[in-house]
């Protein structure tokens, strides 16, 4: 009786060894490292099951036993909660690596950049150039409806979702802003603003100048004259659906067009482009000038002038870098031309300095979009 007792206890005793001894290996197996030599990326289908996944795993290197991975996620409780979807897999990544990917869902994050100052058709192009999106594109957007920034999305998103994303992100930012807006502002609405930022944009990419230039455009509201923006006749050229890629000449200037800012009084009916957050801010905090010119200082930037002889001056300065630079050579600027004298200066009054300040630009300032005006 006795003996029969202790070589069921030793029995038991051994079982529990063995089991104890397989626990530890699987546990080693299931944490060591993985076969692959490099990154591997694998789109874990909806509906797979625990054994689909680990064949999946095993068939791309990724893991070194189908086995080990079920027995060690099946111990770990997390059979039932592996999420589909893009997986990037490091070099070496164990078994129970690759299942804590998985069941946290930490898929893959594309990036999808729209810069300040593309029109619509052209971030049309962008999303539909994307290749971790989905489905066909949607109807096209207003001008000006889509907020220019970096934007993420995971494998599957539609095209149509991620313009839906763009447009309310603009319609935020745009109320946001509107709300803040300095006081005595000649606008009617937010959608002026916005037309007003997409002139800016075009402008200058350089941050300083963004609130001196909306300064200068709204002086030139305020005493009736033209805007005159070089950017709103190749708008009124191409119709937004590109680059001019050439000069704009004497034809292009008597385009008849409401965008035609040469030809028309006050801003044109929409937007030109999709403005960024810093050029709404300036449309909205105009800096404090009495600047009613500018041309192209050929550096990547302007200079102002409060009265058309300056303006001359600024212009016969620029042409003869023109002349200079062989290399730089450029058509003649035609930013604000030979407008009539403004009434104050006619009167010899100077004109009243708005009374909007200078912001803090909240964006970082881009390489220089122009090198001519």
């Amino acid at each position: 009786m006795r003996r029969d007792l202790i070589g069921a206890a030793a029995g038991a005793v051994l079982l529990l060894l063995l089991f104890g001894g397989g626990f530890l290996w699987l546990r080693h197996a299931y944490r060591a490292p993985g076969p692959a030599r490099g990154a591997t990326v694998l789109v874990v289908p909806r509906g797979s099951g625990l054994s689909a996944i680990a064949t999946q795993l095993f068939e791309a290197h990724v893991i070194a036993s189908r086995m080990v991975f079920v027995a060690g996620t099946t111990l770990a409780g997390a059979e039932h909660r592996l999420e589909a979807g893009e997986y990037r897999f490091p070099a070496h990544v164990s078994a129970y690596q690759a299942m804590r990917l998985m069941r946290e869902g930490k898929t893959v994050v594309h990036r999808l950049t729209v810069p300040e100052g593309l029109t619509t058709p052209e971030v049309m192009a962008l999303v539909e150039k994307a290749p971790a999106l989905s489905g066909p594109l949607p109807p096209v957007p207003a001008e000006g409806a889509l907020l220019p920034q970096t934007y993420d999305y995971t494998l599957g998103e539609t095209r149509a979702a991620m313009i839906a994303r763009m447009k309310r992100a603009m319609a935020a930012e745009v109320a946001k802003l509107w709300a803040a807006r300095a006081p005595g502002l000649p606008l009617a609405s937010p959608e002026q603003a916005v037309i007003l930022a997409s002139i800016i944009e075009k402008e200058t990419a350089l941050a300083a100048e963004r609130p001196v230039i909306a300064g200068v455009f709204y002086n030139r509201l305020r005493l009736g004259m033209r805007l005159q923006s070089d950017p709103t006749v190749i708008f009124a050229v191409t119709g937004g659906e590109g680059p001019l890629g050439r000069p704009l000449s004497d034809a292009d200037l008597a385009t008849p067009s409401p965008y035609n800012t040469y030809r028309v009084n006050g801003l044109p009916p929409g937007p030109i482009d999709n403005p960024g957050q810093a050029s709404l801010i300036a449309a909205l905090h105009p800096a404090s000038t009495e600047d009613l010119y500018f041309v192209a200082d050929g550096r990547g930037g302007h200079v102002f002038s409060k009265t058309l002889a300056g303006q001359d001056r600024n212009v016969a300065r620029w042409r003869k870098l023109q002349r200079e630079s062989a290399t730089n050579a450029g058509p003649v600027p035609r930013a604000v031309p030979r407008p009539a004298v403004p009434p104050a200066q006619a009167a010899g009054k100077s004109l009243p300095p708005p009374r909007q300040a200078v912001p803090t630009p909240l964006a970082p300032p881009k390489a220089a979009k122009k090198t001519t005006r």
